[in-house]
């Protein structure tokens, strides 16, 4: 059995992230700076600090619908191109310098239109602020490769403009679709005329459920509108009864999620700040890990949430006890389960990931055997 690996070796083994929201992961510099820009006078705090730490604690607010209110303040600063590209730019960066090789990245441009903008110049300012973070990253020697998920709120009705909007800038950056916001009362079967559109014109999707929702939110996901990837899907463990000995029996739902390999989009702290776990302790992804259902690791919202894929597969690897040879696991999982090019997909996985932990490994490998030579001296 390998070690727990440390936090310096996590944050240079090469991670995959398919579940973050670029409104959710502001510098709290750049509120502050974009505020006083724009001329946004609502925020809750006005230096670095207070900002940070008011972001912190509404973390833990409890309940899914409370945590998105505080998105109200990082989307009234992103009104402007030049606001949006700075903010996508700077999430490409932060990205890069926490070890991520491949991101899908994910925001509803109707969030943006307050303004004045339109969906088309939200898309283009969010795919001019990748293009600019990647080439900077790649200056530093850090090599990042980033795709845009457009998010329709499930609260409004635009899905299907957003759905056309994915199909029409796909060969541009945008890799695929989803919908997001509150789950309670809000079905994805609201927006099956797009579901059959994206179906129609062979595009990706992923969307949110069993998060704030249980089952009958993932079921009506997976079998009504044909979703490719779960984002969260927390809830599918309610579909698994657990023996006294331990033996796991597999509910209709739940058999058909792991046999059909639907990628589990999880993120553990999130999930623990919205009320959907009471501890990273009870959280199912060790469960469905063990039972190789096709999870993910990720961070959803990283100021909200104060985290990063370090800090995820960190908390992760103290908790469960997890290996290097587990957080591979993870990454692999999450590469093949991306919206790009199979063949583009498996050079990441060849070329990137595997290479990358395997140097881990050896380095770690061969502190152990001077460490035991150095007791045997």
């Amino acid at each position: 059995m390998q070690d727990v690996p440390t936090s310096d070796q996590i944050q240079r083994a090469p991670k995959v992230l398919l579940h973050d929201h670029l409104d959710g992961g502001l510098r709290p510099s750049t509120v502050l700076e974009l505020a006083e820009q724009t001329g946004y006078d609502a925020l809750p705090a006005s230096d670095v600090d207070g900002i940070t730490k008011w972001f912190a604690a509404a973390a833990d607010a409890g309940s899914l619908e409370e945590y998105l209110e505080r998105f109200t303040h990082t989307v009234g600063v992103m009104q402007t191109a030049d606001a949006i590209s700075r903010v996508a730019a700077e999430c490409v960066e932060d990205l890069a310098a926490d070890g991520v090789v491949y991101a899908e990245v994910r925001y509803a441009p109707e969030l943006s239109t307050q303004r004045g903008l339109t969906l088309d110049e939200v898309v283009e300012a969010i795919l001019d602020g990748f293009n600019r973070g990647a080439a900077h990253a790649a200056k530093t020697g850090r090599r990042i490769r980033i795709g845009l998920l457009l998010c329709a709120m499930r609260q409004q009705s635009r899905a299907k403009e957003i759905a056309e909007l994915t199909v029409r800038y796909r060969d541009a950056g945008v890799v695929g679709f989803d919908i997001a916001g509150p789950e309670a009362g809000f079905p994805p079967t609201r927006f099956l005329d797009s579901f059959e559109y994206l179906r129609r014109e062979n595009c990706h999707f992923t969307i949110h459920a069993g998060e704030g929702f249980g089952l009958p939110s993932i079921w009506e996901a997976i079998q009504w509108c044909g979703a490719a990837r779960l984002g969260h899907g927390v809830r599918i463990v309610d579909d698994i009864e657990i023996a006294e000995d331990g033996t796991a029996t597999l509910g209709r739902l739940a058999s058909f999620v792991r046999d059909r390999r639907i990628p589990l989009e999880m993120c553990p702290c999130s999930n623990l700040h919205t009320g959907t776990v009471t501890s990273l302790a009870t959280h199912p992804i060790a469960l469905l890990r063990r039972l190789h259902f096709r999870v993910t690791v990720n961070t959803d919202n990283r100021l909200m949430s104060q985290t990063s894929m370090t800090n995820e597969f960190d908390r992760l690897a103290g908790q469960f006890g997890y290996d290097l040879d587990d957080l591979q696991w993870f990454t692999v999982n999450a590469m093949k389960s991306a919206f790009i090019p199979f063949d583009q997909r498996l050079a990441l996985i060849n070329e990137v990931i595997k290479p990358g932990y395997a140097a881990l490994r050896s380095e770690a490998l061969f502190g152990r055997v001077a460490d035991h030579d150095a007791v045997l001296v």
